[in-house]
């Protein structure tokens, strides 16, 4: 199983959270991320965030990563949105 958590956050404090699913043992685990990305975005009402380098650098290195209102290109009422992998596949 797959399971990617999401977290809005404000002025240091947790907004909201969500947990992402996903078992399909037909995706690989760059599309399992960019389908989870795509159902936070849909259950928060967000557009997609655009993947920077430093974001790139830092989900390779951590398995989580930052998006913040540079990362958007429509305004947001919150600081950042946080991603972190909490489950891999087993293979």
């Amino acid at each position: 199983m797959f399971r990617l958590w999401a977290k809005l956050w404000k002025d240091n404090h947790l907004l909201n959270d969500l947990v992402i699913e996903n078992a399909s043992p037909e995706l690989n685990r760059t599309r399992k991320i960019f389908a989870a990305i795509d159902e936070i975005c849909l259950h928060y009402d967000l557009s997609k965030p655009i993947w920077l380098d430093a974001n790139i650098e830092e989900f390779k290195r951590h398995d989580k990563t930052r998006f913040s209102q540079d990362n958007f290109i429509d305004s947001i009422d919150f600081d950042y949105l946080e991603i972190h992998v909490i489950e891999e596949d087993d293979d």
